[in-house]
């Protein structure tokens, strides 16, 4: 009875996920997330997370652009085509004012320039899981 106690609310966290070919940046930030609280999943690739098993279940998504195979705008336009509505966070270092408009275009919430700070990214998260939640029941 405890474990199920422990398992409704830990699947009662938010989920978010982390898409990034740099090991220590998702090493980091999945750290931060659980830190604060949130379960997180991590991803080395578009592909790693396009199979994911719960893909369903993840509330907010942050997104490198550029990575090996299909980069991060490829991937969002594969989400949205898929009319899956998540919030997209995209973190890159590789800054462009047409890769940011954008993303933005197709919905993200915000796109950041590595580094970026913690509170910057914590403030685009709750805003991801604010729009995550209006979206809810939108899900099929």
């Amino acid at each position: 009875m405890k474990a199920n106690i422990q398992m409704t609310t830990q699947s009662s966290k938010p989920l978010v996920a982390i898409v990034d070919d740099d090991r220590s940046v998702r090493e980091a930030t999945e750290g931060l997330m659980r830190s604060i609280g949130y379960r997180a999943e991590s991803f080395a690739s578009a592909e790693e997370f396009l199979v994911a098993e719960r893909l369903k279940e993840i509330h907010c998504l942050i997104l490198d652009v550029k990575l090996s195979g299909i980069n991060g705008l490829a991937l969002q336009r594969r989400l949205v085509v898929a009319n899956l509505r998540l919030p997209i966070i995209f973190i890159t270092a590789h800054w462009s004012e047409a890769g940011r408009a954008q993303a933005l275009r197709l919905g993200a919430v915000d796109f950041l320039q590595k580094p970026c700070s913690e509170t910057a990214l914590l403030q685009s998260i709750n805003l991801a899981l604010k729009a995550s939640h209006r979206h809810e029941g939108d899900q099929p």
